[in-house]
This record gives C-alpha cells, sequence and structure tokens, in this order.
C-alpha cells in the first residue's frame, strides 16, 4: 500500500519551500476575490496564513483574535474590507510582494 499525505500538508509544505509557489497562492486568492468567488479566495488565504505567517502573527496584524481570523477565512466567514486588506498587507509584507489589479477590456 501507497503511503500518501494529506492534501493540505503537502500545500503547506509546498508553499514553506517554494516562494514561487506563495505568490502563487496569493495571486490565485486575489484573482478569485476579484471575480466573485470568495469561498474558494478565503480556503486558500487560509491555506498560505498555515504556511507562512500563522494565525497568532495574523491575528495580531489583524488586531483580531486567532479563533476570529480562523473564522473569517473559513468558507462561511465574512471577513470586513478592512480585515481582507490587512490580511493582505501581511501576507504581501511576508511575501515580499506587491499585488497589482489591472481592469481589461473583454470586447
Amino acid at each position: 500500500m501507497t503511503l500518501t499525505r494529506d492534501f493540505k500538508d503537502t500545500v503547506m509544505a509546498r508553499a514553506q519551500s517554494d516562494p514561487e509557489f506563495a505568490r502563487s497562492l496569493l495571486d490565485e486568492a486575489v484573482t478569485l476575490f476579484l471575480n466573485g468567488e470568495p469561498e474558494t479566495a478565503k480556503l486558500i488565504l487560509r491555506d498560505l496564513v498555515n504556511a507562512t505567517v500563522g494565525f497568532d502573527e495574523l491575528a495580531l496584524a489583524v488586531e483580531k483574535s486567532p479563533k476570529s481570523v480562523h473564522r473569517m477565512l473559513s468558507a462561511t466567514g465574512n471577513p470586513t474590507m478592512t480585515n481582507l486588506a490587512a490580511i493582505f498587507s501581511t501576507l504581501k509584507h511576508k511575501l515580499k510582494v506587491e499585488i497589482q489589479a489591472h481592469a481589461v477590456s473583454i470586447a
């Protein structure tokens, strides 16, 4: 029987060892939020937070309890725009990236 690793453990290990992968997760989460898929975006952010800053450090940055931040980033969580901005700011700083959004014509 082949041993397998849990998917979340695999994502966490990859994000910790591969900065480009971590940046790609952040990019995907931002894209999903901007395109109307917040549930999936929050789950990706949750995995990225686990792999990078951790919920305790993020909670300090957003001035909330770690449990509250966990709830915010659940599929049914409802973070405010202020909290989302703080989450993205913390992750940008940790990953040493800037986030840029561009509107493009679809016509």
